[in-house]
């Protein structure tokens, strides 16, 4: 992984084997980013993706090995007890056509993902809302 900071911009190269949310998670941490846009693309050939089922309290993951390409890598940076929190949805599509998609837990790059993260000035925190069990956006002068 290679990146430069240009201003308010951040432009991220990942290379074969690395892991999306990890590499980012990393460039975050170094970069002390407390809120941001993400987007990517690129191509990978291992990922997993989920759907909360808000009945339930919990996500449905589906794992998939084969080669695909990033249609759209799309979320938000914010931070959680002093850490980042990464909060991304990914689709992506198979050699036919196919996609499949929903909240990224975890993609592994095949040839290169090139990632812009917009860097928003302020800081927003994760709450868990009581209602549904996801954490959500905590804006600053907000309780707990």
């Amino acid at each position: 992984m290679e990146y430069r900071r240009f201003e308010d911009t951040i432009i991220i190269r990942m290379d074969p084997g690395e892991e999306i949310l990890s590499t980012l998670n990393d460039v975050a941490l170094r970069e002390d980013i407390r809120l941001a846009e993400v987007s990517a693309l690129g191509a990978i050939n291992e990922f997993t993706v989920g759907l909360y089922d808000r009945g339930e309290r919990r996500y449905h993951s589906n794992s998939f090995a084969f080669d695909a390409e990033i249609v759209s890598l799309t979320g938000t940076i914010t931070y959680a007890n002093e850490l980042p929190y990464l909060h991304l949805h990914m689709s992506a599509a198979d050699k036919d056509g196919r996609v499949f998609g929903g909240h990224l837990n975890r993609a592994v790059v095949s040839c290169t993902c090139e990632m812009t993260v917009r860097l928003i000035p302020g800081e927003v925190g994760r709450i868990q809302n009581p209602e549904t069990g996801l954490n959500i956006f905590q804006f600053p002068g907000q309780d707990a």
